[in-house]
């Protein structure tokens, strides 16, 4: 069926599957949400999902087309033209239910767009632009459904999305390089004597792994400083949030004690693991 044809309340449902069965990190944190405000997360996670899907996916035959469709689709949608796709009633209504600024969902395109070919950064600063445009504007458009009254908590935000896109830069390592999508820095790369050509090996080599202790001490730091953004939002929200930064942030963790063997493997965070997160989240105060 398309958006047009959907109800609210089964475009809903159709978001719900998507998160359900695709958010591996963060369907978990939405379980700890009431029934609403679990729909509006879902609703925002598809749509962070099919524009991930657009710049990634080898089925799409002229990716920088769709994802212009995509984005003339999102401006109609928040004009009151609904497009075809099942996700938009259900999208259009979270935005306006929780007032979520419109710009967000365009720096979420710009981000994934800048995906589309071969990518190199060259200085952290460079790296922060694109931590902000995949990953910090997705923690700015949740705190609106979490709930916040000071507005230190957007740059908390900000921050808290630089540490979690910092961590999935470590796991991904191997995998991006062979996408020709290098993230580490080029400055840090010299700097530790490492060569892009490395990072699509299968062997952590010393150098690289100091420069990769570098990058997680880095993003470290980041959950450190977003750390109070905890206490800032609604208290109704604050297991989801904990629950969400403790899954990423236990990622990092299970990423250092491997001893930085990223290249071999995919570090992930079990899913017995992750139901101890939750349950802790939902009982700690």
């Amino acid at each position: 069926m398309t958006g047009a044809a959907l109800t609210i309340a089964e475009s809903y449902a159709v978001c719900e599957q998507v998160a359900r069965s695709q958010a591996k990190n963060f369907y978990y944190s939405f379980l700890l949400l009431d029934a609403e405000r679990r729909g509006a997360m879902c609703a925002v996670y598809a749509f962070m999902r099919y524009c991930d899907d657009l710049s990634d996916s080898e089925s799409v035959p002229d990716r920088a087309a769709a994802i212009a469709r995509w984005r003339q689709d999102l401006e109609g949608a928040l004009d009151g033209r609904m497009p075809e796709h099942a996700l938009w009633p259900a999208f259009i209504d979270t935005v306006a239910r929780y007032r979520i600024p419109h710009k967000y969902f365009f720096d979420m395109i710009d981000g994934v767009s800048s995906d589309l070919e071969p990518r190199r950064v060259r200085t952290f600063a460079e790296l922060y632009d694109y931590c902000y445009h995949v990953a910090s504007v997705v923690g700015l458009t949740i705190i609106h459904i979490f709930g916040f009254d000071s507005p230190e908590a957007l740059k908390l935000a900000e921050k808290c999305g630089i540490a979690f896109q910092l961590t999935n830069i470590l796991r991904d390592v191997r995998e991006d390089a062979g996408n020709n999508r290098v993230y580490l820095p080029e400055e840090e790369l010299e700097r530790f004597h490492v060569t892009a050509e490395e990072l699509r090996g299968s062997v952590v080599s010393s150098h690289l792994k100091e420069l990769l202790a570098f990058e997680a001490a880095r993003a470290r730091e980041y959950y450190r400083e977003s750390a109070p953004l905890v206490e800032m939002i609604h208290a109704d929200s604050r297991a989801s949030l904990r629950a969400l930064i403790g899954i990423y942030s236990r990622l990092l963790d299970r990423i250092v004690a491997s001893h930085y063997d990223v290249l071999a493997q995919r570090v992930r965070v079990p899913t017995w693991e992750k139901t101890w997160i939750l349950a802790r989240s939902r009982w700690s105060r």
